[in-house]
């Protein structure tokens, strides 16, 4: 089990009933932000997947799937999903979505392997998004208008949550930081990628670390990626690999960084035969979703994920993500949660 935060005098700036409505107030403004900003269409999504398709998320590789079988399909196995990463990209496809716009959804997960903290739960909601792009689009310029877009409307929803309740006091900055993650290694040497994130958090508020997913120079990843759907191989403009990265922010309650949504130019053609082979999976060019990005039948893209439940915490100013969701926590931590003012759901 991760080590609980416990802030030292911690509690609730807002109670239970409080929470719920301002739950919903935060869910409901976000996404319809988020669809302005980045002209996106709402879709159904899926809870589980069939395995074998190569559809489901990988995530670092391995994270286990929660995994049933189907009578009806003479039990043929499905799996529930971990993130929609390349089924929006599939759904792209089918709904004919030209350039420049796209497609979002409430994406539900079960994370069994997950360890549970003040910010990881076996529950995992978010807002999928996928934005068709053209091939002009895939460059590093492009990537940071769209992360801009997204700061934008987490900045709009901060200034809503503290008008509605004024017990909130705002604390996130005007503007967000970029940073490749080799640069952060450069600054920051002697530290763990962790520590390194949590230092420029804490520096500039709000970061985007870009390319993560490759090795970097001291032979380390600054975090794990699956090969097949970020991007994060191709040179961009600065000079450094990748066209992907993290929105992070400092989160004072906890005295931490904290991620709000991972995402990225997809890979086209080319990266994704490159990533494949860096990363031994050579026989996923087998799979469905493999062969319809390499017979060039899928839409060029980028996309993420932004979790609805870490939002929600941050805008109302939580210590755990159990004031947020309901999930299963470990007796131990209901325990030491109750007894530090976290009173979970």
């Amino acid at each position: 089990m991760s080590t609980l935060i416990k802030p030292l005098g911690y509690k609730a700036l807002l109670d239970l009933w409080q929470t719920e409505q301002g739950i919903k107030l935060i869910k409901e403004f976000f996404q319809q932000n988020l669809s302005t900003e980045l002209r996106l269409r709402r879709v159904t999504a899926p809870l589980f997947v069939l395995k074998g398709l190569g559809i489901n998320d990988d995530l670092n590789g391995v994270e286990r799937a929660v995994t049933f079988p189907i009578k009806d399909l003479g039990d043929q196995k499905a799996e529930v999903v971990h993130s929609l990463a390349k089924w929006k990209r599939l759904t792209l496809a089918e709904y004919g979505i030209e350039a420049g716009y796209g497609i979002y959804t409430d994406m539900n997960a079960i994370r069994a392997d997950e360890e549970l903290d003040n910010l990881h739960s076996l529950y995992v909601d978010q807002w999928d998004w996928e934005m068709a792009i053209s091939r002009d689009d895939r460059n590093l310029d492009f990537l940071k208008s769209v992360v801009r877009r997204i700061y934008s409307a987490i900045l709009r929803t901060e200034f809503l949550a503290c008008e509605t309740y004024p017990q909130l006091k705002p604390f996130l900055p005007r503007d967000i930081h970029f940073i490749h993650s080799e640069e952060l290694l450069k600054m920051y040497p002697d530290m763990t990628a962790k520590e390194r994130e949590d230092a420029i958090c804490k520096k500039y508020g709000a970061v985007f670390v870009m390319g993560i997913g490759g090795k970097l120079s001291d032979g380390k990843k600054h975090d794990g990626r699956a090969p097949d759907y970020d991007d994060w191989t191709t040179p961009n403009s600065d000079g450094y690999f990748g066209l992907n990265g993290d929105i992070l922010i400092w989160y004072p309650v906890l005295d931490r960084s904290i991620e709000l949504s991972s995402m990225g130019i997809r890979v086209d053609k080319e990266s994704l035969l490159r990533q494949l082979a860096l990363e031994g999976q050579e026989q996923r060019k087998e799979l469905y979703f493999h062969k319809r990005l390499l017979d060039g039948t899928l839409p060029l893209s980028i996309g993420g994920g932004i979790g609805q439940s870490r939002l929600c915490m941050v805008m109302l100013q939580k210590a755990h993500i159990g004031e947020i969701q309901a999930s299963i926590w470990p007796d131990e931590q209901r325990r030491e949660c109750s007894e530090n003012g976290m009173n979970l759901i």
